[in-house]
């Protein structure tokens, strides 16, 4: 029923679309092309942007550069007068003590750092110390009500640190009826163990990494290299955070729980079954973690183009436009350009503007172009912004996000990243079989690509996010080739100083025809009436729910 609903509002906005003249809409569309969205791009991922860090003369250029864009396109300044919104950061390097000595038996267990465990501290606070800690196995660390599941139940962590495990368990089961089985939700994602730890009272959190649940392997998150960490400052000092939030390697987990008299193994099986009780380890450990703080301030870029009968009701376009700047300590080339990630995104926010602005009748909705710092540094210009909302989330539509944009040439298909959570995947459906092409899901739900962009900023306040990302059926060499040449860039060049423009072997002729896809896609939905949602049993439902009937009772 729900799915037909959902066709149904795609037939209105449709026509809602054709009302508006098809001439003028292809015109429009028309007006995203190669020549302007190339240098767009070559001019965001240059030397002299200096690898796009936030709070750094390379972050002046680049939001300089996009208010001068969407200015001299006719958009307005979408933070009352102002085009920009101040996120204030703080860059934190701990350092932990060198090993982490654990007590409670006749013979002591340690574990260095780096090796088998790493660990920061949010809280701003030139020393953090941990007392006496009991450790606790706390399963996958889930408090999930819509599948009444409960990781904490009866348990005081008061002062104590817990042990959970990676992902969740419909992907240790493969059970389909467990939460989303393979797929992984958001309480499989680590950020989530660590704010669920801290809401529960608990001093301390250690994620056991496994290479399969997490999608990567240990060498990605250990390592003996003290760097800073940036984060959010919030009013308590993020003392509401848990003291000390880390990793644990699967090995040292082995061990320590060995040490404390407990089976590793079958705990894990049994705290993927309903109804298990964490189990507290008997052992302690103390711990005293050092920082170094340093605050700035970075900024979102917000840039308006007012609509008109329902000019109150926002649809959002968002990329985010950092990278990582320049590395001092490297030899030779040592600027990270960020070209793909996201040269590319950043470029399409401009190319999808002059698309909008480009209608001679504009929407009915009003549209935000929105460029948003710090993502490479966990998603913080965007979690601010979806937590300092400039327009009520209530009266937000939908965010399409864009974020490392295809490369490889056109495509048959297109891919749904989260395909499944929301109604959105209904306009994508429609846009795609206007050009010919057919949607696939994410080929690798389980390592949860759909929490780790700034459209999940805005899942998490419930408002529906859609991260359409590359097909791999490629028009002239097939899903082989891309799917071959695609791995390669990624190994090569993701988080690298090479990740740039080469003209040798990248065919912007596939992001065209993505851009343009998306701009079907918000131009239905600018131009309905609709509001659309998540499908119902999903973790974001509930929020949205409560949200627009706080709208209704307005």
């Amino acid at each position: 029923m729900t799915r037909l609903l959902a066709i149904l509002l795609i037939w209105i906005s449709s026509a809602a679309l054709l009302a508006q003249g098809p001439a003028d809409v292809a015109k429009a569309e028309s007006a995203i092309t190669l020549e302007d969205y190339k240098a767009h791009l070559l001019t965001i991922s240059s030397d002299e942007f200096g690898g796009r860090e936030p709070s750094t003369p390379g972050e002046e250029k680049t939001v300089t550069y996009l208010r001068d864009q969407f200015a001299a396109l006719g958009l307005k300044p979408g933070n009352g007068d102002s085009w920009f919104q101040d996120v204030p950061l703080v860059a934190i390097t701990t350092t932990p003590e060198k090993r982490m000595e654990v007590q409670g038996v006749a013979r002591g267990f340690s574990m260095p750092f780096g090796t088998h465990w790493v660990a920061a501290s949010r809280r701003l606070e030139p020393e953090v110390r941990i007392e006496n800690s009991e450790l606790v196995f706390a399963g996958y660390g889930a408090v999930a009500p819509e599948y009444d599941w409960n990781d904490f139940e009866g348990l005081d962590l008061k002062g104590k640190t817990v042990l959970v495990l990676v992902n969740d368990p419909g992907f240790a089961t493969q059970d389909s009826t467990l939460f989303t089985g393979n797929a992984m939700t958001y309480y499989g994602r680590w950020t989530y163990k660590f704010e669920e730890a801290a809401r529960q009272g608990a001093a301390g959190v250690l994620v056991i990494h496994e290479t399969e649940a997490a999608g990567y392997p240990w060498g990605v998150i250990g390592g003996d290299r003290i760097s800073a960490n940036y984060y959010l400052e919030a009013k308590d000092g993020n003392k509401s955070r848990c003291a000390l939030e880390g990793w644990i390697s699967e090995e040292a987990a082995r061990n320590l729980m060995a040490y404390a008299g407990v089976d590793y193994d079958a705990q894990k099986e049994a705290a993927a079954r309903p109804g298990y009780r964490a189990q507290p380890l008997g052992v302690t450990y103390s711990m005293t973690l050092k920082n170094e703080i340093h605050r700035s301030t970075s900024r979102n870029v917000l840039a308006l183009l007012p609509g008109s009968d329902l000019k109150d009701e926002y649809i959002i376009f968002s990329a985010h436009w950092d990278h990582f700047g320049i590395r001092e300590d490297l030899e030779g080339d040592n600027i990270f350009n960020g070209a793909r990630d996201n040269g590319t995104g950043t470029a399409a926010l401009l190319s999808m503007a002059r698309a909008f602005s480009s209608l001679p009748n504009g929407t009915r909705r009003s549209i935000l172009f929105m460029p948003v710092t710090a993502e490479e540094q966990g998603l913080l210009g965007s979690a601010y912004y979806a937590s300092h909302p400039v327009y009520p989330t209530n009266q937000t539509v939908a965010v399409i996000n864009m974020d490392a944009m295809n490369i490889f040439g056109p495509m048959k298909d297109i891919t749904i990243v989260g395909k499944g959570l929301s109604e959105l995947d209904e306009y994508v459906l429609a846009a795609a079989k206007e050009q010919g092409r057919y949607v696939r899901p994410d080929p690798e739900p389980q390592k949860g690509v759909f929490y780790r962009s700034d459209h999940f900023s805005f899942a998490k306040q419930g408002i529906p996010a859609l991260y359409a990302r590359m097909g791999v059926d490629h028009v002239e060499k097939g899903e082989a080739w891309t799917r071959r040449i695609s791995a390669k860039w990624t190994i090569e060049n993701y988080h690298k100083v090479n990740d740039e423009y080469d003209p040798a072997m990248w065919d912007l002729r596939g992001t065209i025809d993505d851009i343009r896809l998306l701009f079907r896609i918000g131009f239905r939905l600018a131009q309905s009436d609709a509001f659309p949602n998540w499908y119902p049993g999903n973790e974001f439902r509930a929020r949205r729910d409560a949200d627009m009937a706080r709208k209704s009772g307005e």
